[in-house]
This record gives C-alpha cells, sequence and structure tokens, in this order.
C-alpha cells in the first residue's frame, strides 16, 4: 500500500467514526450521552508564557482559540506545592530548560491565586473541562523538596482542592493527576529513593501512589485521581491492581517506540541547555521519517492498540495528552510541521477507533506558542470533531472519569 492510499484510509476510518458517532452516543444514555474529550495540553506555560507574544498574556484570546479548534478539554499545572505553601506570593521560578517552548526558558514570577481561580472560571464559561497535573517547578527556594512522603503529596493537593472548591469552581475539574509522568525524576525529584523513567509499577511508586489518592480520595471521593506515566510497556497495567486510580494516563510518541530508535537516529538526546539535539532534528527528523513513513507509523499504531488492550485487560478508561510523533519540536527553520501533523492525525484517529480513551490529544504541540501547528485551524476541527463523536468502549464506561465526562 503506497502513503497515499494509507492515509485515505485513515481519513476513511475518521469519516466512518465521526458518521457513526452520534448514534453510538445516543444509545449509551438518554439523559446524558458521553463522549471523549478533545484535550489540549497546556502544562506550565498557561501561567508562565504570559509575556508580549509568548501565546497566553491574553486567557480569553487563548482559550476562545482552543474552542474555534474543538477542544473542550485541557491539562494544565496546577503548581500545588506552592499553592498550598503561600498562594498570593510571588515566586520566582527557575528555568527547567532554554530548548523548549514549554513555559519559560528563563527566571519567572509566577502567583497561583487569583490566577487559577480566574482560568477556571474562564474555562467553565466555555465549557472546557480542566485536568490539573503538576510538573512541579522548582522555584529559587526549591519548595517542592518539602514533599517528603505521599502523606505531604496527598495534604497540598487536599489544600490545592480546597481553595478551588471555596472558589465554587470544583465542578470545572476533569481529573487531577497527582504528579506528571511518576515517577520520573525531572517531575518527583522529592521521591527518595529516587525511580527512573517509565517505572510506574515498581513497588515503591505504586505504594506512594496509592497513600497519596487515598489522602486525597478521604476529602474528595467523587474526583477522578490518577498519577500520569511514559512508561514503554503496556503490560504493567495488567500485573497488578491499579483499581486504585481512575484512568491510565499514558504518554506515548512514535520517536519514543523501541527504546527511541527514532530518536537515535536522529541523534536527540532531550538535551536542556544545548540546541545541539535540535540541530540534529533540523537535518535528519524529516527525512528519516520520508525514507519509510509505514514503518514509524506501524509502530505508533502497533503501541496504540497494545495499550487500548491491556487497558481493557484491567476495565480502565485511557487518557492521552502528550502524544503521537515526537516528543521536541518547535517553530525553527529546517523544521516543517507537515510530517508531524500527518503522524499525530494517525495516531489520535487510531486511539479514537478503540473506543477505550476517554480523553485524546492531538498532540503535545497544541497551544498558542507553536504557531505552526496551532495556525492550522482546520487540521484541528477534524480531528476534534472524529475524537467527540468515536463510539466508547463498554468497559469505560461508570466509574469516576465516565461520570464527570
Amino acid at each position: 500500500m503506497d502513503r497515499k492510499t494509507f492515509l485515505q484510509g485513515v481519513a476513511g476510518i475518521g469519516a466512518a467514526l465521526a458518521a457513526a458517532g452520534p448514534a453510538a452516543l445516543a444509545a449509551q444514555t438518554a439523559a446524558e450521552p458521553k463522549r471523549a474529550r478533545a484535550i489540549a495540553m497546556w502544562d506550565f506555560s498557561w501561567l508562565e508564557r504570559r509575556w508580549p507574544g509568548a501565546g497566553y498574556e491574553d486567557w480569553d484570546e487563548a482559550l476562545d482559540g482552543l474552542v474555534e479548534r474543538g477542544y473542550d478539554a485541557v491539562r494544565i499545572d496546577a503548581y500545588p506545592h506552592l499553592l498550598a505553601a503561600r498562594p498570593q506570593k510571588s515566586w520566582l521560578l527557575k528555568p527547567l530548560w532554554e530548548t523548549q517552548d514549554w513555559g519559560s526558558p528563563t527566571y519567572t514570577y509566577v502567583r497561583v491565586e487569583p490566577e487559577l481561580h480566574t482560568f477556571l472560571g474562564k474555562c467553565r464559561d466555555r465549557k472546557i473541562k480542566v485536568g490539573l497535573s503538576s510538573w512541579f517547578r522548582q522555584d529559587e527556594a526549591d519548595t517542592r523538596m518539602k514533599i517528603t512522603g505521599p502523606e505531604k503529596m496527598a495534604e497540598i493537593w487536599t489544600a490545592t482542592l480546597d481553595s478551588i472548591s471555596r472558589a465554587g469552581l470544583l465542578d470545572v475539574l476533569l481529573y487531577v493527576d497527582l504528579c506528571n509522568e511518576w515517577p520520573g525524576p525531572t517531575w518527583a525529584p522529592f521521591l527518595q529513593p529516587p525511580l527512573d523513567w517509565g517505572h510506574w509499577d515498581d513497588p515503591h511508586a505504586l505504594a506512594w501512589m496509592r497513600t497519596a489518592i487515598a489522602g486525597v480520595r478521604s476529602r474528595y471521593p467523587d474526583l477522578p485521581l490518577l498519577f500520569s506515566t511514559d512508561s514503554a510497556d503496556p503490560n504493567i497495567f495488567t500485573t497488578q491492581d491499579i483499581s486504585f486510580v481512575d484512568a491510565i494516563e499514558q504518554h506515548l510518541w512514535m520517536a519514543s517506540q523501541k527504546d527511541d530508535e527514532f530518536n537515535k537516529q536522529v541523534g536527540y538526546d532531550y538535551q536542556k541547555f544545548s540546541e545541539d539535539g535540535f540541530h540534529n532534528i533540523q537535518f535528519r527528523a524529516a527525512k528519516l521519517y520520508a525514507e519509510k513513513p509505514h514503518y514509524w507509523q506501524g509502530l505508533l499504531t502497533d503501541d496504540i492498540r497494545r495499550l487500548a488492550a491491556a487497558a481493557q485487560t484491567a476495565k480502565q478508561p485511557l487518557m492521552t495528552t502528550e502524544c503521537w510523533a515526537i516528543v521536541d519540536y518547535k517553530d525553527w527553520p529546517l523544521l516543517p510541521w507537515d510530517w508531524v501533523k500527518e503522524v499525530c492525525a494517525i495516531g489520535a484517529m487510531t486511539a479514537a477507533g478503540t473506543g477505550q480513551w476517554a480523553a485524546v490529544a492531538t498532540s503535545n504541540f497544541c497551544g498558542p506558542q507553536f504557531r505552526g501547528m496551532w495556525r492550522d485551524v482546520a487540521w484541528h476541527r477534524r480531528l476534534t470533531d472524529v475524537i467527540k463523536s468515536a463510539p466508547l468502549s463498554a468497559t469505560i464506561q461508570g466509574g469516576r472519569l465516565w461520570n464527570g465526562l
């Protein structure tokens, strides 16, 4: 099958899902039909990237753009460790990187309250549900290191939710992800002993998750709670009891398959303060993909289907907010968006087609700072229409997340 025929087939799948979706959804419950959410990841950018031209300086404009593109959910960092410490303080944050366009590439100040309340209110006005997460950004005093155990994590998240509840905004929340890509050391440096990326199923990591979730759930029993992951092995969700989480929030990319095969061939190693890796992406990534697109696409779609099967066995809904092509990209010379959008379209439609995903992102570049991706409104609309009209599997119906869709 040539490339054109393959893409026509994928488009056909999307059209069929869009056509079948309304009837399938109407059959679920006449009173309140459920559908998957089209979700965007705005991480910590929503609060940090507020200088002129950074993309989030006008939240009304940014959120109107999200609605225009068909999204009805967004995932953001709630900065729970800072809110619980001093919610109205202006915190000086250290740069996490200079190479990426998420968040600030240099020092910046943020204040969590009342900004979080204001943003959530604007989301509610637009019927956008919000998933809360945290990358536990580092301030000058490294406040995140005061998270000395899962009980402390539960305490700061409970304080954050208490704040949102007092503001009358709890109904805006879709779920809470207590830590991004747990237990990755960049996002969870407070975990001792430390664990490496993808070790979500390590006994120590599991014990921490159970305790932290139990602590938050004791106060907010109806709110969906989870820990997101970038694990490469879907079998981790079927080898132990994971009923304590309300969904699997799995991040996956074509470039990371088979032990980072694509990234290794490109010569990219997630450099944070050197552009050397991006220089290799400039000269090699699009060319490498074009040499054998079906191979790279197949790695992605096979993993999506394996993940769907594992989630079905675990009787868990799936969500993916960081995906589908390459982990790191930006608006630069020699970095075309066409191949990235092609892979992301295939990934999003494949995931939606399984019926196992309760929330599907189109990429992790779905924000106004990534102009090359953001400006193609029609591309976003085609995919969000497919996501929101895809029939949902019976295995994800019921439970806390389902109730909040």
